[in-house]
């Protein structure tokens, strides 16, 4: 008992440490293989969640297919994008946030009539955050308010007319492997400057608030909003494209958009024009508009019901991380049973449960981390205790497997699973065969005992898969010969026609191992196979020390004369006519080789002919 307590405490210790070390990996970011099954995790969670109601804050005015139509260009003129921002501006919306990059100068009366829009309403205009090698990194600075904040190598910045009318927000997305959106900075930085997104701005905007940056999120108007290690925001999409509120600019042109639309909402203006190219893969929506991605987060932002994944949230995933395969394993050692198991799943069953619940609430714990830390001690632990219940049972086992080598393996797996199998004769209807070498005694005797074993072993070795593969037993090696039964442990349907495929099977079998000899032994070795259907008794041989399993009666006695026949007539097998018929006409035998009969044959010791049919691999030679 002392031993298993040290066994269990080992065990224990080593799990929680194992997922102790992968929790501090995971925290710096150093395992990218558990993101992508975490994102992955995520999806499931949310399309089991399904759509959401999205607050009633932010309408995306969408330059759409019929936008362009009107305007007769994309990106649509400048002086198009100022009718909209005015359209909008007539409408009373509490902000204004422009989804597209405004970057090189156009033309000059448009762009000084595009300022004066913006100048006209509470705005703010895309920059992009540009990243060395395209790939955004994150880099210690020496300063804990800055480290993690997503380092750009330059930002591609507005004109500077633009950026005099109106605020400026970074419009870079996190995305993982797949391309899906995953969360909004809220702030970018490089060497000498740091830069907001454009939600936060927008939402900032909307609410009339300076928003405050604090190490737990984001606080606008008095209410924070907590954000991810590095000042991230998870993005929790509330369905597919149109869920949030979207109207057409070329409707909102001519003036079809009703006020209440537009009124006091901030507005979001991008593009959703087919081919843009702004589109990204989520749950619910395999393209949903980048505008939508950034009406999401300004939402979120504004109503704060967004994922809440902080660095307290990563904390408890680091708990479940020691405490789930302490926990499993513990369950392990203490029934290694059914009921272990079941004591195991329910605890993993709760644990997802309670993870999927908090996800619908909201709160986004960790799935593949638990999963990861809990799942390879579980299964070590699980093999270490099957390895050591094996080598207390190796000994019976060798016993067991010795034992087995004596009996064919189809009979084998029946005294396994009924070591009172035939305790008691039985009779029923079943196929056998017999198949013997011709010219081997002579041959052996001119062997010596170690080649005619080898030799045999050979044999043996291409008669056994043919007869496995059509469900056939061998119930015993009788020096160049065998025996082999269909119907073991019980007649079945089709037992026939496998045992007419088996005959051939076993003739293409023998032919293929005797061309494998040399040509001065091949020449002298031949074979024969005989094959019945009929009743048989099925019973134990021997005495009470030893006993052997075999089928006897007229059947068998018939099965092995009619060898005889088929060398006798210059065929390699003969099968009865009963056999034959119960097979019926889809056999291996119809359809190769030559087959005759039925005919007239003498069988030894048996009173009366009986109808056979003769089968040879190939015809017969000219």
């Amino acid at each position: 008992m002392k031993g298993r307590r040290l066994e269990l405490a080992i065990a224990v210790i080593l799990a929680a440490v194992w997922g102790a070390v992968l929790a501090a990996l995971h925290w710096d970011g150093g395992l990218r293989t558990l993101e992508r099954i975490e994102a992955t995790a995520t999806d499931l969670r949310m399309a089991f969640r399904g759509t959401r109601t999205p607050p009633d804050r932010v309408t995306v005015v969408a330059i759409d297919d019929e936008t362009v139509r009107v305007d007769g260009s994309y990106p649509v003129s400048r002086a198009t994008l100022a009718q909209i921002i005015d359209a909008v501006a007539a409408l009373g919306p509490s902000a204004v946030a422009v989804d597209l990059l405004l970057v090189d100068p156009g033309n000059a009366a448009e762009d000084a009539r595009l300022a004066q829009a913006l100048g006209r309403v509470p705005s703010v205009i895309a920059a992009a955050a540009v990243y060395a090698g395209g790939t955004q990194t994150i880099a210690a600075t020496g300063n804990a308010a800055l480290d993690r904040i997503p380092r750009a190598e330059r930002f591609l910045l507005p004109l500077p007319q633009f950026a005099a009318a109106a605020a400026v927000g970074v419009v870079n997305v996190g995305t993982d492997d797949a391309g899906r959106p995953r969360f909004f900075p809220m702030l970018f930085r490089t060497e000498d400057r740091i830069e907001a997104s454009l939600p936060l701005r927008a939402a900032a905007l909307g609410v009339g608030a300076v928003p405050d940056v604090g190490p737990d999120g984001v606080t606008i108007d008095g209410r924070i909003v907590r954000t991810d290690l590095g000042h991230i925001l998870p993005i929790n999409f509330y369905g597919p494209r149109g869920t949030i509120r979207t109207v057409s600019a070329a409707s909102l042109l001519r003036g079809d958009v009703a006020s209440a639309d537009i009124e006091g909402r901030v507005v979001v203006i991008g593009a959703t024009v087919t081919g843009g190219g702004d589109v990204f893969p989520t749950p619910f929506d395999p393209v949903l508009p980048g505008v939508e991605v950034i009406a999401t987060a300004v939402t979120q932002l504004m109503a704060g019901d967004g994922l809440m994944r902080t660095p307290g949230t990563r904390r408890v995933d680091a708990a479940v991380a020691v405490v789930l395969p302490a926990l499993l394993v513990a369950l392990l050692w203490w029934r290694r049973s059914v009921m272990g198991i079941f004591a195991m799943l329910g605890v993993m069953l709760a644990w997802l449960a309670a993870n999927a619940a908090a996800f619908a609430q909201g709160i986004w714990f960790g799935a593949a981390l638990p999963l990861a830390a809990a799942l390879p001690p579980l299964v070590v632990f699980a093999l270490a205790q099957i390895w050591l219940a094996r080598r207390s049972s190796q000994h019976f086992a060798a016993q067991s497997r010795a034992l087995q080598r004596f009996h064919a393996p189809a009979l084998a797996e029946l005294l396994v699973r009924d070591p009172g199998f035939l305790a008691r004769p039985v009779e029923q209807q079943a196929a056998v065969i017999f198949i013997d070498l011709s010219g081997f005694t002579g041959l052996s005797e001119a062997m010596g005992a170690a080649a005619v074993r080898e030799l045999l072993n050979g044999y043996y070795a291409r008669i056994e898969e043919p007869v496995a593969a059509r469900g056939g037993a061998i119930t015993n090696f009788m020096g160049d010969g065998a025996m082999i039964v269909f119907g073991l442990p019980e007649p079945r349907p089709g037992m026939a026609s496998k045992c007419i495929d088996c005959c051939a099977g076993l003739a293409e079998a023998t032919r293929s191992w005797i061309e494998t000899l040399p040509p001065a032994t091949a020449s002298l070795i031949g074979f024969k196979i005989g094959a019945h259907l009929g009743a048989v008794v099925l019973s134990r041989l021997g005495g009470g020390s030893q006993q052997q399993i075999t089928a006897t009666g007229d059947t068998v006695n018939t099965a092995s004369r009619l060898m005889e026949v088929a060398a006798g007539q210059g065929f390699e097998v003969a099968v009865s006519d009963e056999l034959m018929r119960a097979a019926g006409s889809e056999t291996v035998m119809q359809r190769s080789g030559t087959l005759s009969g039925p005919r007239e044959a003498s069988i030894r010791g048996r009173t009366g002919a009986m109808q056979v049919w003769l089968w040879r691999s190939e015809p017969p030679q000219p």
